[in-house]
């Protein structure tokens, strides 16, 4: 019998379809004692007797792989492989999928919910409220300010999208993939990175971390954007060095910053205390129906595996080259 070992957590709370797809194909499954993300000394005591994997973002590293003996797949709830090294799973000859699609709704409506949280500094406003001080803080409207996103792929263009019916004045869009740059709506247009740190009031990352997004903005790059501007990060942690991002804010530039995502989580470092950061616990594709669909079709692939039918979601080889 099959043995399955799932890390990521939470897992089949909403909707414990996942189980019972394991149960019908009778392939036994293991889930995180924990609850939590596991660190890597866990993952690495845990994970020696288990054929399958179906991993959140847990670090996945060469030291895990190398213990993982009978291992031969590994399914990621989610799109981003960062915590995963793809290289020591190929020397190792295990496969690897992810559920590229699932995510990208909700973590496109949560963008649009902390655009609307800084620029009308509502999380301010709460926090003076539960200190008892009744603080009204002036606000901008998307009418009123032009939007940079820097990377177009599926959660970036799904902002786009939702942006252009709240009608900004302009929307600044960078990708290095050239052929998602092209916009039928006129206040929409392609700009560099440096275009869009000048010139937008508002800064939205939408990137995978690779060698080429690690610390993409730096001290020099924040301080390119306009001394009230925001900055929004719901992609991953690493791509702002958040060192900068520290000194930056105690310097007062950038208005007010929205971080869901961070390098080390669970998170406990610098940007907790600075009132104008807004943070959130990497939920953006913590909704009902994005988060099941996740655990579905991550779940789907094991079963695959095991009846040897064709996989659907294995990752592509340019995630291979571009992993830092």
């Amino acid at each position: 019998m099959p043995k399955v070992l799932i890390t990521t957590a939470p897992f089949a709370v909403m909707n414990n379809k996942p189980l019972k797809m394991l149960e019908k194909e009778n392939i036994e499954y293991f889930i995180n004692p924990m609850g939590r993300k596991l660190k890597e000394r866990e993952l690495a005591n845990m994970i020696y007797d288990f054929d399958a994997l179906i991993a959140g973002t847990e670090k996945i590293s060469d030291k895990v792989l190398d213990k993982a003996n009978k291992l031969k797949i590994i399914s990621r709830v989610g799109v981003g492989l960062d915590n995963l090294d793809l290289s020591s799973a190929k020397k190792n000859k295990i496969l690897v999928t992810y559920t590229p699609e699932a995510p990208a709704p909700a973590v496109a409506e949560l963008t649009i919910g902390l655009m609307i949280s800084i620029i009308r500094h509502t999380h301010q406003a709460n926090q003076s409220m539960h200190r008892k001080k009744w603080n009204r803080y002036f606000g901008k409207r998307f009418s009123k300010i032009s939007i940079g996103i820097i990377g177009a792929g599926r959660i970036g263009s799904d902002v786009i999208n939702k942006l252009s019916a709240l009608s900004p004045k302009k929307i600044l869009v960078n990708d290095i993939d050239k052929s998602r740059l092209t916009f039928s709506d006129k206040r929409i247009s392609k700009a560099s990175k440096e275009q869009i740190l000048k010139k937008a009031d508002l800064v939205s990352l939408h990137l995978p971390l690779t060698k080429k997004t690690k610390n993409m903005l730096s001290y020099e790059d924040l301080k390119l954007m306009k001394s009230d501007a925001f900055l929004i990060n719901t992609s991953r942690g690493g791509i702002i060095r958040e060192k900068d991002l520290i000194k930056v804010l105690k310097e007062g530039h950038l208005s007010a910053v929205a971080i869901d995502v961070f390098e080390n989580e669970p998170y406990v470092g610098g940007l907790i205390g600075i009132e104008n950061c807004l943070l959130t616990s990497h939920m953006g594709s913590m909704t009902e129906d994005c988060r099941t669909k996740m655990e579905i079709e991550a779940t789907e692939e094991i079963v695959r595996y095991f009846k040897n039918k064709k996989l659907k979601n294995l990752v592509p080889e340019e995630e291979y080259k571009n992993q830092y």
